[in-house]
């Protein structure tokens, strides 16, 4: 049937198959489009933008904690930055988007509270966006490194509650720009 021997695939009477996936027809005149690899799906999911950070891809956030296959079923699991996070459900209804933009009808997106999520999944290209956007990234010292406009280590406090539950409200002392800056979590 145009696939190679043992490679899964999921049948459909709509033709979804996007690249790396293959498409072929079957003796009942429907559709078998072949899984993508996990790689792949892990590139579509580097395609997704944080709902709050728009410059910065749930993978680099270090949110999409796994993907995997169960039989013809593709498991995702996220962890929000916080318990409380009031973007969860649009993150996840954005990663449902992609997935079936993608052909892939049988999903099932997990929750993973446990372990907590750690800004030290965060990828350093992430952290660069953030910087690059204008966020200070998380740092170990608790506090910005530098102000993400001007690079001076000289910033102070004006906030631990900035735009959102995640970030503090900072200030550079040398060119006196506010910053959000990704709290250390």
């Amino acid at each position: 049937f145009g696939r190679a021997l043992g490679q899964a695939a999921q049948r459909t009477f709509r033709t979804f198959a996007r690249a790396n996936a293959v498409v072929t027809t079957c003796l009942s005149g429907g559709n078998m489009v072949a899984r993508p690899e996990i790689d792949t799906v892990w590139q579509w999911l580097e395609q997704v933008t944080d709902p709050e950070i728009p410059v910065i891809s749930l993978v680099d956030l270090g949110i999409v904690r796994d993907v995997a296959y169960s039989g013809t079923v593709l498991n995702v699991t996220l962890s929000p930055t916080y318990s409380g996070c009031p973007a969860t459900r649009v993150i996840e209804e954005d990663v449902r988007k992609v997935l079936l933009a993608h052909g892939l009808e049988e999903l099932a997106i997990k929750q993973q509270i446990s372990p907590p999520w750690t800004t030290e999944w965060m990828s350093e290209k992430g952290k660069a966006k953030l910087r690059e956007y204008g966020i200070a990234p998380p740092s170990a010292r608790g506090k910005p490194e530098e102000c993400p406009s001007c690079g001076s280590d000289g910033v102070s406090l004006v906030s631990q509650f900035g735009s959102t539950p995640c970030k503090a409200h900072w200030r550079c002392d040398s060119c006196r720009e506010p910053f959000d800056y990704f709290k250390c979590i």
